[in-house]
């Protein structure tokens, strides 16, 4: 926590210091000598303790590049990345890499592509103690994974099985539990229920709430499905061709949205009610013919954590609609 002078109200309010600072993330792509893929193009958001921030956008937004930045499977081209106080986008030594990893883990959106199907669920899960010698003997690391399966809801029986021998469902139980057993104070959850049944997409979200609420780790959600996102986020930010278009509360997102794509997305979102969904109207956003450009913007701050990426102009007709 910190402290800052608030000028408009001349009193002293208490600062958050984040756990994640992103600043002018960039993560360009060269496919040729002409042509370069801007898959990120200066990106800014901050992440705290204990807080869930949602990543949202449709599919080639940038979304899983601006998690892989973070985490280092990528190089990002440019910008700064700040994990716990210490800078993490740059050379790093192999203290603050050692830190990295395991503080900082992931969960990935296919299970079976990222399970290694040779290798008994209790080596899977272990696999990060092994790598930072994190136990004293084999009792202790028998202990460790057993108490990470009964936290995700899998019997200590499980250890012995190959992932081809699970659902879905338990298969992405694994990969949180894996993520787990690191003690990580952030996790990057990558589309990590877009590959399940509805019904198995609820039991794992209300897992990862149960689980937030007893480690208390932070966690960045990425994800396209806007009432997922709305159901376990605590902020949002709305990515739109590399760039973040809209970002603040939960509740500032979907009862004030001002950026048209953030409208097309939650206009998108289908309705409970029969009736209202027989009458609901989608809205369109064309990028091309909208005649905005997203680098002559600015960000914008409405109200409370509420920012909008738009010139003057662009905000002042939005807000009028």
């Amino acid at each position: 926590m910190s402290y800052r002078e608030d000028a408009k109200r001349g009193k002293i309010v208490m600062e958050r210091t984040p756990l994640l600072e992103v600043k002018n993330l960039k993560q360009y792509f060269k496919i040729n000598k002409k042509f370069t893929v801007k898959a990120v193009d200066g990106i800014s958001f901050n992440i705290y303790s204990g807080e869930t921030y949602g990543l949202v956008g449709e599919s080639g937004s940038g979304k899983s590049t601006t998690g892989r930045s973070i985490i280092r499977l990528y190089e990002p081209t440019d910008g700064e990345v700040i994990f716990n106080g210490v800078k993490i986008s740059g050379k790093l030594s192999s203290d603050q890499l050692k830190h990295l990893r395991t503080k900082m883990q992931m969960i990935f959106q296919d299970p079976m592509a990222c399970l290694n199907p040779r290798m008994k669920v209790i080596d899977i899960i272990a696999q990060g103690l092994d790598i930072h010698k994190m136990y004293k003997d084999e009792k202790e690391r028998e202990e460790k994974v057993y108490h990470i399966l009964d936290l995700v809801g899998l019997s200590h029986e499980h250890a012995t099985r190959y992932p081809h021998q699970f659902s879905g469902g338990q298969r992405q139980r694994i990969g949180i539990a894996r993520a787990l057993i690191m003690n990580p104070e952030l996790i990057i959850a990558d589309e990590a229920i877009s590959a399940l049944d509805v019904s198995i997409q609820a039991q794992v979200v209300n897992l990862m709430k149960e689980l937030q609420k007893k480690t208390g780790a932070a966690y960045l959600f990425i994800a396209h499905d806007l009432s997922m996102v709305k159901y376990i986020s605590d902020r949002i930010g709305v990515l739109h061709l590399g760039h973040l278009v809209e970002t603040g509360t939960t509740e500032e997102i979907f009862s004030n949205p001002i950026h048209p794509y953030t409208k097309s997305l939650l206009s998108a979102i289908p309705l409970s009610d029969p009736h209202m969904e027989k009458i609901r109207k989608a809205e369109t956003y064309d990028y091309k013919s909208s005649g905005i450009d997203y680098t002559k913007g600015t960000q914008h701050h409405i109200d409370g954590e509420h920012y909008v990426l738009a010139t003057d102009e662009e905000l002042a007709r939005w807000i009028k609609k």
